[in-house]
């Protein structure tokens, strides 16, 4: 006769699949289209475009990453 401690867990059900999980595809995806690149104007603060650009993609990257984070995490 087995104790019921040794039974194994039944399996839990993932709940952890939410469609906004998909928005993390923006931040690695955008910095990989080429054409934003080529060029050297519009200038800004007297950087080139690609120099804003990549902090750019920082503040997308955090500020995406922040949003999904805040809307999938678990209360309570």
């Amino acid at each position: 006769m087995t104790s019921p401690q040794n039974e194994p867990a039944p399996p839990r059900s993932r709940d952890d699949r939410s469609p906004l999980y998909w928005l993390l595809l923006i931040p690695v995806v955008v910095p990989l289209l080429v054409p934003l690149f080529n060029a050297n104007d519009p200038k800004l603060f007297g950087l080139p475009r690609f120099y804003w650009l990549q902090l750019a993609f920082i503040i997308i990257g955090v500020g995406t990453t922040t949003f999904v984070y805040q809307m999938t995490k678990r209360r309570g």
